[in-house]
């Protein structure tokens, strides 16, 4: 246990003393890439946090829309569920049929009202897709701004080694080992960004199904509640 201990920590130190090393361009590049890394796992514990928090606030949701029986007593109800996604959505379906009520007494456009709810789900997928594309572009640029760090860092090492004049391994290795450094950052920021996308992509996706039966539980609601 020492031993892998301090093989760590000297590991640490020769990464530390080649980045040290390495020229203005591939020390920019690292400050670039551990920027896209700091941005993107802020957004994947904030993207956490929340969704966790609105499939919670859709489960208790759900249980009280189906147990009500008028929307009045559900938009009532609705703020204590302000971060379910499916509040958004009938908070725009009920403003539509309190409208038609005021204006008709009855909902008459039933093509009206389905086309709020559409507008109230788009509403929210917008929301839930909000800085996703910072991830996207951070797994799909990272690794090439990387690679660029690393194939000027082979070049510096490589003009370095003509003008030594010394064509040995030994002599272009320290060359070629600060120049990775930057590939393998890329990949660091990349990777956990490419991963939490796609999670948080089948998230909205299962999101927006919830929201799509949800519209169907608040037409047939309001037909039973007019039919009262």
């Amino acid at each position: 246990m020492t031993f892998s201990c301090v093989g760590g920590l000297f590991l640490q130190l020769e990464i530390w003393d080649l980045i040290q090393s390495t020229g203005p361009l591939p020390k920019a590049v690292l400050a670039i890439l551990v920027g896209f890394s700091l941005v993107s796992w802020a957004i994947i514990l904030s993207k956490w946090s929340s969704f966790r928090q609105a499939r919670a606030a859709n489960r208790s949701f759900l249980r009280a829309f189906r147990k009500a029986p008028a929307l009045d007593t559900i938009a009532a109800a609705s703020e204590q569920f302000a971060r379910s996604p499916l509040v958004t959505v009938f908070d725009f379906g009920y403003s539509e049929v309190a409208r038609q009520m005021k204006s008709r007494g009855s909902v008459t456009n039933p093509l009206a009202l389905e086309r709020t709810l559409q507008l109230g789900m788009s509403e929210e997928i917008t929301r839930l897709e909000r800085k996703m594309s910072v991830l996207a572009t951070t797994a799909g640029v990272s690794p090439f701004i990387g690679l660029f760090g690393t194939v000027w860092g082979i070049i510096d090492a490589f003009q370095q080694l003509s003008t030594a004049g010394a064509a040995s391994l030994r002599a272009v290795a320290p060359g070629i080992s600060e120049a990775l450094i930057t590939t393998a950052m890329g990949l660091f920021a990349a990777i956990p960004a490419y991963i939490f996308y796609n999670i948080f992509s089948n998230s909205i996706r299962e999101f927006a199904a919830r929201m799509e039966d949800f519209q169907l539980e608040f037409l047939n609601l309001t037909e039973r509640s007019l039919e009262r």
